[in-house]
């Protein structure tokens, strides 16, 4: 069973992709979708056998690399965290395969589309299931290579190659400090395997190298650059700026990248990796800064933009920040359970503004929809119900999760704790407002659509329909079903799957905070929700008015633009590593050294020889009987020399040397 859960989305990818032409578009989808709904099948019997009955499950497979030391073998580790992520991958992965059928039916290269998803797929279970550093980076490297196949789909655009170009070198940026991690642990540690090193991390984990003088923690160090690379995948500020651009793919990718798979990738890792953070409070303290910073831009930046898919592209930023803080604050199982009910909440998000986007021909700005609530009701219901999880709307999925997060924040008695609580408490505000301010201007607001595009809307069908439904239905119960079992106060539910120090476990703390904190976030909510009305629906001209104004113009452009973020990476470092690129590395050091040093300089230089050593071919003989007489003079000289003659040399003999070899040109 733990075999096929890996192997059937390969063997499915594997067929669509090669034999597509044979299949048919139809017959690859139906496999690859029957396939993956296999696996989600497996993964649930694996999640009751794993994570309830308490059976963890290792499969040994077969050796890899073996080096002397070093040893890396194929193996899996199905323990209470990787059976989550199994069900919460493999589920939401089937229900994009089905969604996808109807969304891409009328494109010609379905199959290879479907043999994508079900790759992308196959390396997110290859990640989360290993247990040794080297085959997680097997699976985090899959995962880029697939999301830069998926972005990058319809390749005749220009803004999706650039979008997917970008994607895969900001992962690339991440993914050394992710390899420079696992050469720091295997320096420390001697092994790979996730079992020795978690072992002997409280042994070794303070021990301290000196590097320019300054002296360092071997576990600092490697923590911090693991989580570099949890900063790639996850998209934190930083290292964040391929994300929104991500949206150039089809929406069915966007729903798997955002809500499933990659960008869940480093949150994964920081749970994976707790036995090392929990001895390292430097790395929690950067993880926490970092998490509330990407919460805070991503939701400011959200707030000002006019794109449906780039709002919810940072949410999803911003949400990935709060798991970040949840495990900088050493809540590991809270961070999981709130990427879980993300994920539900987020697909949900995505998949229904696909079909509003496809329901009015690809559109895709806000401001040119409005209406809609009448002509596409089934789409407005599942992005109500998704727009109130994300919100944390009592009841709902996202409120277990998000607000228990702010309540850890604030019941953390350190400057990090109130900083962290005071950025997220903001970001409630904003997410609110980004987030009503979508369902006013695509749904209630007065229609602004081109008549061509609102004369042909239309509902979706039911193969995009049914996974909108059950993804609703996830998104209103799962978190109320799984809230005691996931951070219960008590309970064992996460076994050694997930390690805490005693003293960093502040759930106990957040159940007496005061009434006013728990409160909060729903007030927050409600401000958020009244702002964007205004806004958008009871006083646009009074918005307008607002937004004539300098200071607030400067700060919409200040957060329209992204923090200028881009703009500083373009002018001062890829612009002068372009000039670099080309005025050093390309003229100078390849078409100017190497090549005058290199085959083709010296074949040249050997050409120009030639072309000069033919202009002594004069056809006169006393030309030739001079160049022989010279000749001969040198081998007698040399000759005399090398036999300890030389310093018996008549002088007269070495002049007619010299005189000769100085006017042989002449001639």
């Amino acid at each position: 069973m733990y075999l096929l859960i890996i192997s059937l989305p390969l063997l499915g990818s594997v067929t669509a992709g090669f034999g597509g032409r044979y299949l048919g578009a139809r017959g690859a989808a139906v496999i690859t979708t029957c396939s993956v709904a296999l696996t989600a099948f497996l993964s649930i019997l694996a999640f009751y056998e794993v994570a309830i009955s308490g059976s963890p499950c290792s499969v040994a497979l077969s050796p890899w690399f073996v080096s002397e030391m070093f040893q890396a073998k194929w193996g899996f580790y199905f323990d209470t965290l990787t059976v989550i992520m199994l069900v919460v991958i493999t589920f939401v992965s089937s229900l994009v395969h089905l969604y996808s059928i109807g969304y891409m039916s009328a494109d010609p290269h379905l199959p290879r589309f479907m043999s994508y998803l079900s790759i992308f797929t196959f390396f997110m279970i290859m990640l989360v299931t290993a247990d040794n550093f080297v085959q997680l980076f097997f699976g985090w490297e899959g995962v880029g290579l697939a999301s830069y196949l998926l972005i990058n789909f319809w390749f005749t655009r220009v803004a999706a190659n650039k979008a997917s170009i970008k994607a895969m070198v900001m992962n690339r940026v991440g993914d050394v400090g992710l390899a420079l991690g696992t050469f720091a642990i295997y320096l420390q540690y001697q092994s790979v395997d996730f079992a020795t090193v978690f072992a002997c991390a409280p042994h070794v984990q303070h021990e301290v190298f000196m590097m320019w003088g300054v002296p360092l923690s071997w576990g600092d160090l490697a923590c911090i650059l693991l989580f570099i690379g949890a900063m790639g995948k996850s998209a934190q500020m930083g290292l964040h700026t391929w994300l929104p651009d991500a949206m150039e793919g089809p929406t069915p990718v966007s729903a798997l990248i955002h809500a499933a798979t990659m960008v869940t990738a480093g949150v994964f890792l920081l749970a994976r990796l707790s036995p090392l953070y929990e001895a390292s409070p430097t790395a929690l303290a950067v993880v926490t800064v970092i998490g509330a910073m990407t919460c805070i831009f991503a939701a400011t930046t959200g707030a000002f933009q006019h794109d449906m898919k780039r709002v919810i592209a940072y949410s999803t930023a911003s949400q990935l920040g709060y798991m970040m803080v949840a495990c900088g604050m050493s809540q590991y199982a809270l961070g999981v359970f709130h990427l879980a009910n993300h994920a539900f909440f987020k697909a949900l998000l995505f998949l229904s503004a696909g079909s509003v986007i496809h329901a009015l021909s690809d559109e895709q700005d806000m401001r040119r929809m409005g209406g809609l609530v009448r002509l596409l009701p089934m789409s407005y219901a599942m992005t109500m119900i998704g727009t109130l999880a994300l919100v944390g709307w009592p009841f709902l999925t996202g409120f277990y999760s998000k607000d228990v997060i702010l309540e850890i924040t604030g019941g953390q008695y350190t400057s990090m704790g109130n900083f962290a609580w005071i950025i997220t408490s903001i970001v409630v505000f904003l997410t609110s407002y980004y987030s009503f301010r979508l369902i006013f201007l695509v749904f209630l607001a007065p229609p602004r659509a081109p008549r061509v595009h609102m004369k042909h809307v239309h509902e979706s069908p039911l193969p995009m329909a049914l996974p909108l439904i059950i993804l609703a239905i996830g998104s209103i119960f799962v978190g109320y079903v799984s809230r005691d079992m996931f951070i219960g106060l008590g309970t064992d539910f996460w076994g050694n799957a997930i390690y805490t120090m005693p003293y960093h476990d502040h759930m106990v703390e957040a159940e007496y905070l005061p009434q006013w904190i728990r409160l909060l976030p729903f007030i927050l909510t409600v401000f958020g929700l009244v702002l964007s009305y205004i806004v958008c629906i009871a006083a646009p001209e009074w918005n307008a008015s607002v937004l004539l104004k300098s200071t607030t113009r400067k700060i919409m452009r200040f957060c329209n633009r992204r923090w200028f973020v881009d703009v500083v990476y373009n002018a001062y470092i890829g612009r002068p590593a372009m000039e670099w690129g080309y005025r050093t590395s390309f003229r100078a050091i390849d078409r100017g050294i190497l090549e005058i040093l290199g085959p083709q300089g010296l074949s040249q230089a050997s050409v120009s020889l030639a072309q000069r050593l033919r202009s002594l071919q004069s056809g006169y003989m006393y030309h030739y009987a001079l160049v022989m007489l010279f000749g001969v003079t040198v081998l007698i000289a040399l000759a005399a020399v090398s036999q300890g003659y030389g310093m018996n040399l008549d002088p007269r003999l070495v002049g007619v040397i010299l005189v000769s070899g100085l006017l042989s040109p002449v001639f």
